[in-house]
């Protein structure tokens, strides 16, 4: 493959943990495709790896726990004619899906108060704007 695909940082996926399956595409190919085996699945045992710290392993576990089979996670490529570029597509998503699932949660927004300056400064541009939108009707006008 075209070398280590990295999930985040310096971890990246091992190739000796990453169990890969092949079978008949039904994509792009024509004939070609009922003869070769060009769809790929490749599963990732998510729950007994060694190669994510113990962190991420536990939030990924949490956050892909219904995507997963007895702790193992699997993605499918077969957008591609060629078993290899399958292969290239399957392992970037795994990378990407691991990346998203074991990323810090975001930081909690801190509420803030509006400055009342601010608060009264759009009542009145608020305010000018109505009376100029009623000054157009026609109802008072002779």
């Amino acid at each position: 493959m075209s070398g280590p695909h990295v999930i985040r940082g310096s971890v990246s996926l091992p190739e000796a943990e990453l169990m890969w399956r092949f079978s008949r595409s039904s994509g792009p190919g024509g004939q070609h495709v009922n003869t070769s085996d060009s769809q790929v699945e490749l599963r990732f045992d998510l729950a007994a790896t060694n190669a994510l710290p113990e962190v991420w392993k536990e939030r990924a576990l949490e956050r892909l726990a219904g995507r997963l089979v007895d702790g193992v996670v699997t993605v499918r490529a077969s957008e591609h004619r060629s078993q290899w570029r399958n292969r290239e597509t399957a392992a970037v998503r795994l990378a990407a899906l691991l990346a998203e699932a074991s990323a810090p949660p975001p930081k909690p927004r801190r509420a803030t108060k509006i400055p009342r300056g601010i608060n009264e400064r759009r009542l009145r541009e608020k305010k000018q704007r109505a009376d100029t939108k009623k000054g157009r009707s026609g109802r008072d006008w002779h």
